[in-house]
């Protein structure tokens, strides 16, 4: 069974939409900026991917994340030809901070925020009429897991149409927690590079539409195979080779793929040594005598760490490279490291190529790990 991909739009630091994002990332301009949200005096790391909506004379503003999210799925309904009445369409929100950022603000005087407003569906009910709404806290696989949910919802006939969306702003407290406890701190987030310290957090949020196969009014981006979902539990931070190995092979036989069928693998690659490390451990053995091997790439070294977002993110990013048979580059990628090695990582400039079967991974703090198989429409 198949699900189509009927509408996207996304928002990041690079980029107001898909199309907008896919072509900084290919153009791999560095896009890293020094903080403006905090105080850098504060801190150790001095650089972000932040979003540039706040007033130019300096401050933050409450409910960025939620402005982000109406945006989003505005757009994306829009671009399935849906209208606004979202009343009998679930709306599956993934998310890691919630609107974290809007209470730290009210914490301080800064900001008049209502308990209401800290619940996006009372955001999405007031621009959609949403009724049926959810929110999936599952840290860096947030999205990925809600588009799993979505993909269940429309098999077990509970809805034909379901918006997955995720949004997250960068938080203070999420900044200072990743200041304090990164062995070394990042200039940039340069994944699978040698030079990798750590992650550096992003800001943005990702819309799809998500469709019973054949339903959708207008034309399908993508179709979606299959969709894997596990919590190994393993440790709060590190993570587990054999949860991130059954999460892929899972995603596989979910879709009906085998290894050598995949052509395109969006990495998670946060530019954590220790993420980086078992991702490309995993990845190598997993293809291990695939013919060449499928390209591979990732984009959080341009877009940073963009949280509960960042699956949908590069799942938008695998469709448009699909559709232009264009893959985008690690920005910074030089030296790889040796876990590294044996994979066929995109570095310099774009790769090009025929492009069908598409496999995205996100792997979470507490080993919350997703993995999606998506598809060509052609």
């Amino acid at each position: 069974m198949t699900w189509d991909i009927t509408g996207m739009a996304a928002v990041a630091n690079i980029g107001a939409s898909p199309r907008e994002i896919f072509a900084a990332l290919c153009a791999g301009q560095e896009s890293r900026t020094p903080l403006r949200a905090f105080d850098p005096g504060k801190y150790r790391a001095a650089y972000a991917y932040e979003i540039d909506d706040r007033p130019a004379g300096g401050g933050d503003v409450p409910l960025r994340a939620t402005r982000w999210l109406t945006t989003v799925v505005r757009e994306a309904v829009a671009d399935a030809g849906l209208g606004e009445d979202l009343s009998h369409v679930p709306v599956l929100v993934g998310t890691t901070m919630r609107e974290q950022r809007s209470l730290e603000l009210w914490w301080r005087d800064e900001a008049h925020v209502g308990l209401g407003d800290l619940h996006f569906g009372t955001a999405l009910r007031t621009a959609f009429g949403a009724s049926t709404t959810y929110t999936f806290a599952n840290a860096c696989s947030a999205t990925l897991y809600a588009l799993g949910m979505a993909t269940d919802m429309i098999e077990l006939g509970m809805a034909d149409t379901v918006v997955v969306a995720g949004t997250d702003a960068a938080t203070e407290s999420g900044f200072g927690t990743l200041d304090r406890v990164q062995n070394d701190i990042p200039d940039a987030l340069r994944p699978f590079d040698t030079t990798h310290k750590g992650m550096l957090m992003g800001e943005g949020a990702a819309a799809v539409v998500v469709q019973r196969a054949g339903t959708g009014r207008g034309p399908v981006h993508a179709r979606v195979r299959g969709v894997s979902m596990n919590c190994d539990a393993h440790h709060a931070t590190a993570p587990d080779p054999d949860g991130i190995t059954r999460a892929v092979q899972d995603a596989h036989r979910r879709a009906g793929v085998r290894a050598e069928d995949i052509d395109l693998v969006m990495l998670h690659g946060s530019g954590t040594p220790r993420n980086d490390a078992t991702e490309s451990s995993v990845l190598s053995r997993i293809f291990h005598g695939v013919g060449p091997g499928p390209r591979m790439t990732a984009i959080k070294a341009m877009t940073g760490h963009t949280l509960g977002g960042s699956g949908l993110l590069s799942l938008q990013m695998a469709v448009l490279a699909m559709e232009d048979s264009t893959i985008p580059p690690v920005l910074g990628l030089t030296e790889p490291i040796p876990e590294a090695t044996s994979l066929r990582l995109v570095r310099g400039v774009p790769a090009y190529g025929d492009l069908t079967v598409a496999q995205i991974d996100a792997f979470g703090f507490g080993g919350i790990n997703a993995v999606a198989i998506v598809e060509a429409a052609r």
